[in-house]
Parts: C-alpha cells; sequence; structure tokens
C-alpha cells in the first residue's frame, strides 16, 4: 500500500472518532426509539432538528463523509466480500479482499469455507466459533 493510502485511512478512522452518532428526532424521548435507534431524515415544518437549532443533535450531511478513496474499505485497506459457499472464492485475489462468511450459513459450512480461504491465503474477518470440548468432563460427573 502507498503512504498515500494508509494515510487516507488514519485519516478516516479520526474523523469517525469525531463523527457523531446519528440518531432519529425525539430517541430521547419515545421508548419506541430507544429500542432501534437509526436514523430518518427529520421532515416536521417546524422541526427544530431540520432546522438544526443550537442544543438539537446533529443532522446527516455531506461534511461528515470520509475519503472517497477508502470509502467502503476494511480498516485493513481491503475490500470486504460476502461468501456464501467455497466456489465464491474463485476469481478472487487474496491481496486486496478479506472474507466475510455469511450469518445464513451453518457452522460446518463455515468451518469449510474458512479452511478453504484459509488454504488460499485470505483473510477472514469473521472465522467461525467452534465449540471445543470441556476438560471438566459431561453433566453429572
Amino acid at each position: 500500500m502507498s503512504s498515500d493510502f494508509e494515510r487516507l485511512l488514519r485519516l478516516r478512522s479520526e474523523m469517525n472518532k469525531e463523527r457523531p452518532e446519528f440518531l432519529r428526532h425525539l430517541w430521547w424521548k419515545k421508548p419506541k426509539f430507544k429500542n432501534e435507534p437509526k436514523w430518518r431524515k427529520p421532515k416536521g415544518i417546524d422541526n427544530k432538528m431540520r432546522r438544526q437549532l443550537k442544543g438539537f443533535p446533529p443532522v446527516v450531511k455531506i461534511g461528515y463523509r470520509g475519503p472517497s478513496l477508502v470509502r467502503g474499505l476494511h480498516p485493513t485497506g481491503l475490500k470486504p466480500v460476502v461468501v456464501h459457499n467455497v466456489s465464491e472464492l474463485e476469481g478472487l485475489n487474496p491481496a486486496t479482499t478479506i472474507i466475510y462468511i455469511s450469518g445464513s450459513v451453518g457452522l460446518r459450512k463455515k468451518v469449510e469455507i474458512f479452511n478453504a480461504a484459509s488454504s488460499k491465503g485470505f483473510r477472514v474477518a469473521n472465522p467461525p466459533r467452534i465449540i471445543q470440548p470441556s476438560t471438566t468432563g459431561g453433566v453429572g460427573q
């Protein structure tokens, strides 16, 4: 990676630290918004958040966006790719991509994908949790 690319990755991480968490209007008042706090653009005619008055949460604006060269990349600088089966690893470059194993895949297939990806030199961002047998024995021992 070039030094300029690494500089942009560092700049993005610094921007992410400064970026506020964008939550919808009245999330602090209504219990139904606290369960799933996600962004909704305020559109009311008298909405103080839309008017960007002092004391109200910030609104999403283009100025909060990160550098375009590193937008959507993993913090390591690799392009993330979601993989559902072993055949999807074909045609991918291990030097430029990082693998995410799909959440809808079962444990047995996750282990297969992980082993195939590791043998081909891919980095896996979410390796499967393999349950190890306990050393103390089973129930009732």
